[in-house]
């Protein structure tokens, strides 16, 4: 009787966004599946805070590695995309990561990337590992980064220069506003980085998303159809999210959720543009003024604005007589105490999302972010800033009835007070918010039934497993 537990390594990219999905796929494995786990990760800029994710009373589950710190100051330039700069920092790690494997007793059966980095899928095939990608995004996402750089003619002249859509077999077509950074300059680095990227990832065993049978259907059906996008995947697509942080244990006296306690159910809106979101002081202002104006709660996660230069030089951070911050208009924290908070830096997003007095939520629409509302019955204000995020709220306000996105000024390209002012009033309270506020309510039990034992995520996941499973099992019959 075979009595060896499975043991799967999984790869991560630098950055919370891309360590906490697969941190937490690997947790699901262990808990689920009573699988050992080994998570490569990377230092990176972002270190204190994923020092601190990674000594979490929650992670002892986990066999955390760290890899060798990359150099890449000799292979990029200092001002390219980042991007261009995470996967060069993966690539150079390729070294550390196939010396830590050979070093193990106990060497993986399986080998789980994510989407940076593919370039390590060879050091699996060296060990005789089985190996996935992790996509901790959407299939829609997926779709894209495939097919694209089949068709690199057709983006090019069309999708670019002309500013078409690109049609993408069997699902919708991604408008020229929304697409891809990557796609736009054919003689960055980027672009042959994520192209080449979206040729790898077919050449796993098998891809695993962020994503579920019921909120992407006709995608994820096209994905595993010869004559639509499984023509370019190739390989089967196993939809197991939505995969997001669980709430920790309960810390004893957080004086943000004491303050929600407070609150009526519903009535705060969060807001907060993710760990790598910035904005420019002018617009700060102005989401300053529309949530004073918006009459309603709100809980808003503050960070030093960036104006839209290469350097990004943050502002001196001085503040007046209340302890207003002086990008922020003068008295602010004074005029709306009784009901708002304001958060330098960060917050307890789980926490937050998960409390019944939250009900609504501007974000940048990060999929982390996107499934941990969505999971929470939490209806969006989209408010995209950067990579696949505008996909990402058209998706939530076009095809899913989850979100409304706010217009931008055409003059100043900001977001004006008055237009934040009416999106948060439509989602916290107006009438004509209510079918967005019941479509959350109903996306929360289609995403909790997912998850469930015999639910699609669920099952999705138990097959990469029994693959695992099966693969060492014929491993240990072999020797």
């Amino acid at each position: 009787m075979q009595t060896t537990k499975p043991h799967v390594a999984l790869l991560a990219s630098p950055g919370l966004g891309h360590l906490i999905p697969v941190l937490e796929l690997g947790k699901r494995l262990v808990t689920h599946h009573n699988f050992r786990i080994t998570i490569f990760v990377l230092a990176s800029e972002a270190s204190t805070a994923q020092n601190q994710l990674l000594e979490s009373s929650n992670m002892d589950v986990l066999n955390i590695v760290s890899l060798p710190s990359a150099e890449i100051s000799t292979k990029v330039d200092p001002g390219a995309h980042i991007v261009t700069k995470i996967v060069v920092i993966m690539r150079e790690s390729l070294p550390g990561l196939r010396s830590a494997i050979a070093a193990m007793k106990s060497r993986p059966s399986a080998l789980i990337v994510d989407l940076f980095g593919t370039e390590a899928l060879p050091v699996a095939d060296e060990f005789k590992m089985l190996k996935y990608v992790f996509i901790a995004s959407n299939a829609w996402f997926l779709g894209i980064t495939v097919y694209a750089p089949t068709v690199e003619k057709i983006v090019d002249e069309e999708h670019v220069k002309q500013q078409k859509p690109l049609k993408i077999p069997g699902c919708k077509s991604v408008r020229f506003e929304d697409t891809l950074e990557a796609y736009l300059n054919r003689n960055d680095q980027l672009y042959g980085e994520y192209a080449r990227v979206g040729l790898e990832i077919p050449e796993a065993d098998g891809i695993l998303v962020n994503t579920f049978e019921d909120l992407e259907p006709a995608t994820l059906r096209s994905l595993t159809d010869a004559e639509l996008l499984g023509r370019v995947a190739k390989v089967p697509v196993y939809p197991i999210g939505p995969v997001v942080r669980t709430l920790g244990p309960l810390v004893l006296a957080d004086p943000v959720l004491d303050w929600l306690d407070k609150q009526p159910s519903q009535s705060v809106i969060y807001v907060s543009f993710g760990s790598g979101g910035t904005l420019s002081a002018k617009q700060m202002t102005e989401i300053a003024w529309g949530l004073e104006q918006s009459q309603q709660r709100f809980i808003w996660v503050v960070r030093p604005p960036v104006e839209n230069d290469a350097s990004g030089t943050f502002f001196t951070v001085g503040n007046d007589s209340d302890g207003t911050p002086d990008y922020l208009p003068d008295g602010f924290l004074t005029r709306t105490r009784d009901r708002g908070l304001v958060l330098p830096m960060w917050a307890p997003q789980t926490d937050i999302l998960a409390h019944p007095s939250v009900g609504g939520f501007v974000s940048h629409c990060g999929w982390n972010s996107t499934m941990e509302s969505l999971l929470n019955g939490v209806p969006l204000i989209a408010w995209p800033l950067y990579a696949e995020q505008k996909m990402n709220a058209t998706m939530l306000t076009e095809e899913l009835g989850l979100a409304v996105r706010p217009k931008m000024s055409t003059s100043s390209r900001i977001v004006e007070r008055k237009e934040l002012e009416m999106v948060v009033r439509k989602i916290m309270v107006d009438k004509d918010g209510q079918e967005i506020r019941d479509r959350a309510k109903e996306l929360k039990h289609i995403a909790q039934k997912a998850l469930s034992k015999g639910g699609s995520s669920c099952t999705s996941l138990s097959q990469v497993a029994k693959e695992i499973e099966m693969s060492l099992k014929a491993k240990v019959q072999g020797a």
